[in-house]
């Protein structure tokens, strides 16, 4: 049987359920989600393969990024245009608890220019009445060229099928990019840095997740089969310390096991997590 395969990104504003949506197509946890803004820094590819198709999911940053010119965001901006760019076709994702059609109004006019089917998933359909999404569904179609329209909750799956469904007919025959076995261009080590990334996402707040780095110096199966992993935390300013550190060092030790936690059921193996918090000058603290 001959192969066949279909490049896809996703795109929507922060929040929207990108993420989830591909963790759940995948089925395995490969791109982290959090309440917080521009969680999603990388450029993470999902792959699902079903029967003789491959479907390569791209998960971008926050749309916003098409109309942002910050020079401290050019690598979220350049990350969402690299995966608009190698897609065949855009999952656009909505909120429809959070629903803005003005925000079409600033994002279409630069995804037109790409000249390529844009579909709309409202996400988290389970939580509003049918009725407001008709009349959403409505005003859109009047001023936008939309190819197909998706109801789906993405943290449920449900609505999956007629979404897959659609992909499998908009693929083309072509050779694989992947392995059958990958479901990820990610390894094991960018997934365990984005469980503390995350963590510290969630238990830290203001603006000091955005102006950290998680690198990994160890990764190591042992022996009796459980995992060992060192990572650094690399700080860009001396007066997080007090901060990412806690009380006692107790919010440290919070993120360290929440991670651990999180690792150990991805990779469904024991794990021994260590951290350590240096400097960006690779000075020890």
């Amino acid at each position: 049987m001959k192969r066949k395969i279909l490049k896809i990104s996703l795109v929507g504003k922060t929040n929207a359920g990108k993420s989830t949506l591909l963790n759940n197509l995948v089925g395995e946890k490969i791109s982290i989600t959090n309440k917080k803004i521009n969680t999603t820094e990388d450029f993470v590819i999902g792959i699902v393969n079903i029967k003789n198709t491959q479907l390569v999911l791209y998960d971008t940053p926050g749309i916003s990024f098409l109309r942002d010119n910050k020079s401290q965001k050019t690598k979220l901006k350049k990350n969402l245009w690299e995966g608009l760019n190698q897609s065949d076709i855009i999952l656009y994702l909505i909120d429809s608890k959070r629903m803005e059609l003005n925000d079409l109004k600033n994002d279409f006019p630069k995804l037109y220019e790409l000249k390529k089917n844009i579909s709309i998933i409202f996400n988290k359909t389970d939580l509003i009445k049918a009725e407001n999404l008709l009349k959403h569904i409505k005003l859109i179609t009047e001023k936008y060229k939309i190819e197909k329209f998706f109801n789906i909750s993405a943290k449920k799956k449900l609505g999956f099928e007629n979404l897959i469904d659609y992909l499998l007919r908009k693929s083309k025959y072509g050779r694989w990019l992947y392995k059958d076995d990958e479901i990820t261009d990610k390894d094991d080590i960018f997934i365990t840095n984005e469980c503390t990334r995350n963590e510290i996402l969630s238990l830290i707040h203001k603006e000091i997740p955005y102006n950290i780095e998680v690198t990994n110096k160890t990764f190591k199966y042992l022996k009796n089969g459980q995992l060992k992993i060192k990572q650094d935390i690399i700080i860009k300013n001396d007066r997080y310390k007090k901060i990412l550190l806690g009380r006692k060092g107790s919010k440290i030790k919070d993120i360290r096991i929440k991670s651990q936690k999180e690792i150990s059921n991805i990779l469904d193996v024991k794990t021994h997590l260590y951290i350590n918090i240096i400097s960006s000058d690779a000075k020890k603290i």
